[in-house]
């Protein structure tokens, strides 16, 4: 992962539309936006407003109706299924508000398995390491049931640093969080933005997290309404709750 000044994800003109039936639910309607690398990029705004949707595509979890996502000036649409999974795994790193580690294993065989399962990981992280990023060294064999929800959050976190993506892509890390657990959380995103350049894309309901980004994305029924460039960022512990 290296810190840059390229675009990472410039979408065009990006639609989707999902259709139930005779009714359709136009979640995007026509996004347009350039997210540079090496930021910390929050999306904000209310439920149905296309953020998910969003975040999925450009993650290459789902298809767009019509539109374009380029990463890196490639087409996602041009690529084949395998294009697509050696994209999802070389690329991108995912954390969800649901932590979906396995509960049967160690904290650090959880974050392990991310390589293990990669047929030809792109030089992946020691996971020890990963777990010593996320401030969790001395969490490396206690179980999902022995973890708080912050730690469980930091370890999902540890294992989509473990095979060193370009981008992480949050959706609502800390959403199930107190705001304790949750600066913890945010803290161990921040050191992976800055200590690696990671690109960290976050999906929050919670508009004060948006201080600690170097840019904020605006959804609102679909659309894009606005971009806002942080001057003065503050740190996890600042930013209140």
């Amino acid at each position: 992962m290296t810190k840059d000044n390229t675009v990472s994800f410039k979408t065009e003109a990006l639609k989707k539309i999902y259709v139930t039936g005779e009714t359709e639910v136009h979640a995007l309607r026509g996004v347009d936006i350039e997210i540079p690398s090496g930021e910390i990029v929050v999306l904000l705004g209310p439920s149905g407003s296309g953020k998910s949707t969003f975040l999925n595509i450009i993650g290459g979890l789902d298809q767009a109706t019509s539109g374009h996502v380029y990463f890196h000036n490639r087409d996602l649409a041009s690529f084949s299924k395998k294009e697509l999974t050696f994209f999802r795994r070389e690329n991108i790193g995912f954390v969800f508000q649901s932590y979906n580690l396995v509960p049967s294993l160690t904290a650090l065989e959880n974050v392990a398995l991310v390589t293990e399962i990669s047929p030809n990981p792109m030089d992946p992280m020691d996971p020890i390491d990963a777990m010593k990023i996320v401030g969790l060294g001395d969490r490396l064999a206690h179980f999902p049931s022995q973890m708080s929800g912050g730690e469980q959050q930091r370890v999902a976190i540890a294992r989509a640093l473990a095979k060193q993506p370009e981008v992480l892509l949050c959706d609502e890390p800390t959403g199930a969080l107190d705001s304790k657990t949750g600066v913890e959380v945010l803290n161990a995103l921040v050191e992976v933005n800055e200590k690696y350049g990671a690109t960290c894309i976050i999906i929050t309901h919670n508009a004060s997290i948006a201080q600690l980004a170097h840019r904020v994305i605006y959804f609102a029924d679909g659309q894009v309404d606005k971009v806002s460039i942080n001057r003065s960022r503050l740190t996890p512990k600042d930013i209140s709750w």
